[in-house]
């Protein structure tokens, strides 16, 4: 257990405007916790940089919150100096000469990169288990996943290793790993925080997230990351807004909406309680609570389309890692650019990488862009239309982050899904219509985490953030009263 590392951002500011610690001691204690990582949550370390960056930090002032932090980057941000990898074997020995305009942003505020945290492949997958250095695991059951891809972030804010660190979320990436680990993971409205140096996924959906202790420095992050890049066209112009201060003055819309056929869906009893508890608790604090008809067929639609599109993306967005440019050189006397090509990219992606690009390509080939491609896209514009009709009258859908408890690692397969499952994959929602989409605690069953999700308006993620922490103080408020009764 580290000494200071498993605390918020909050207080660790506070310490440093007291002068009771130092910015060489966080990072030291950040250090220790790397050092004694159990989950297998790290990809490459930065220790020297680290320490050095931290000594030139002499003095900490109230209104610098973030300043002589240290934190951590999923390992598909672009780090100046700093092997990035995306957990593949086809990039390594990658080293940028940049860095990501996240990481650029956070260091302007002060922070302190310290290391780069582990995650599925190119950010494919949601289990945490195909990263070329292996599994990382829950923190709470070494047995169980923590979810992906951004895996290692999750684990190692959980772990009390750093107070904040990077991931990116495609479908869920972000907000399910948070569920499974006890941490505060938030996605920002697509274009509001800059993509520039993230290794691309499926672009349509990609966005940088991040995971915290609370949703007070969440909100504090999002201020320093959010603005218009002139180096990533798709990122918004709009003005920058203070985030802390829709949190810190409670600043939230009235309506609260839950889609009923996911209610009733629900198995798991002890999440089915705890959220129909907090949906009243909302009530009690004057939230008008509503129930919303999704149309089931959207739902049963979430996975292919997601899954579609997705790997159509991946397919094209990593067609530059042919082995020439990144990554180790394949055995063997290749005899012209397409045997080379081949034997890199056999050797270079794991079994699943191959599997989803080998479906973005045939969902690419023009005799079946109409049936497969096409048809995708016409699906997730119909769920973006039916969600916008929702928040036409609803400000905010709140829903379980997770419908049960962490998989086994004995329990995953590497088989298709053959049955519509949208209580897995409802989260993509998020990514479809490009909205701000927040997962914080919730409870805890058998010693196991699972949270809440919090999804609102394109560019509300003020609102948001703020509802999170009205969540957040009533969670709170019910563990102690749990703890009294006990």
């Amino acid at each position: 257990m580290t000494k200071w590392m498993n605390k918020p951002i909050s207080a660790l500011h506070d310490l440093l405007v007291k002068g009771k610690v130092t910015p060489l001691d966080l990072v030291e204690d950040c250090i220790r916790g790397i050092e004694k990582d159990r989950c297998n949550s790290f990809e490459a370390t930065c220790f020297d940089k680290a320490r050095a960056e931290a000594k030139r930090i002499t003095q900490v002032k109230e209104e610098e919150y973030l300043k002589g932090i240290p934190f951590l980057a999923k390992d598909n941000f672009s780090t100046k100096g700093v092997e990035t990898t995306a957990s593949s074997r086809i990039l390594e020995g990658y080293v940028p000469l940049y860095d990501a305009t996240a990481v650029s942003r956070l260091r302007r505020a002060g922070m302190i990169l310290v290391a780069k945290t582990t995650m599925d492949e190119l950010a494919m997958g949601g289990t945490g288990t195909t990263g070329h250095k292996g599994v990382t695991t829950n923190p709470y059951d070494a047995t169980r996943i923590v979810g992906g891809s951004s895996c290692g972030s999750a684990a190692a804010v959980s772990q009390g290793i750093a107070p904040l660190a990077l991931g990116s979320d495609t479908g869920d990436s972000v907000r399910k790993p948070a569920s499974y680990s006890q941490t505060v993971g938030f996605k920002a409205t697509w274009g509001r925080i800059s993509r520039f140096g993230l290794f691309p996924f499926a672009t349509s959906m990609d966005a940088v997230g991040f995971f915290t202790r609370n949703v007070k420095d969440a909100s504090y992050v999002l201020t320093a990351l959010s603005g218009r890049d002139k180096m990533d066209m798709s990122s918004s112009s709009r003005k920058r807004e203070r985030y802390q201060n829709y949190v810190l003055e409670h600043r939230t819309l009235k309506r609260v909406g839950y889609f009923r056929h996911v209610l009733d869906s629900i198995q798991d009893e002890t999440i089915r309680k705890s959220y129909l508890d907090l949906l009243h608790a909302l009530s009690e604090k004057g939230y008008e609570v509503l129930a919303y008809d999704y149309p089931e067929a959207l739902l049963d639609a979430l996975y292919p389309t997601y899954m579609i599109l997705s790997c159509a993306e991946s397919t094209s967005n990593n067609a530059n890692l042919d082995g020439i440019r990144f990554g180790p050189r394949p055995d063997g006397t290749p005899q012209t650019y397409a045997q080379y090509m081949t034997m890199a990219r056999t050797s270079g992606f794991s079994d699943m990488i191959k599997r989803r690009f080998v479906i973005g390509g045939f969902s690419l080939l023009s005799a079946n862009q109409e049936e497969m491609f096409n048809r995708a896209q016409k699906a997730r514009r119909m769920i973006v239309d039916e969600m916008n009709r929702f928040f036409d009258s609803i400000d905010y859908l709140v829903l379980p982050a997770s419908y049960s408890k962490p998989p086994h690692l004995d329990e995953l397969t590497t088989a298709w899904s053959t049955k519509p499952d949208f209580l897995d994959n409802i989260l993509t929602i998020g990514n479809f219509g490009g909205y701000p989409s927040l997962t914080l605690p919730l409870g805890v069953e058998d010693g196991l985490p699972f949270g809440i999700n919090v999804t609102g308006r394109n560019f509300e993620d003020g609102y948001v953030l703020s509802l999170g922490g009205e969540i957040e103080s009533i969670v709170q408020r019910c563990d102690i009263i749990a703890q009294e009764v006990k």
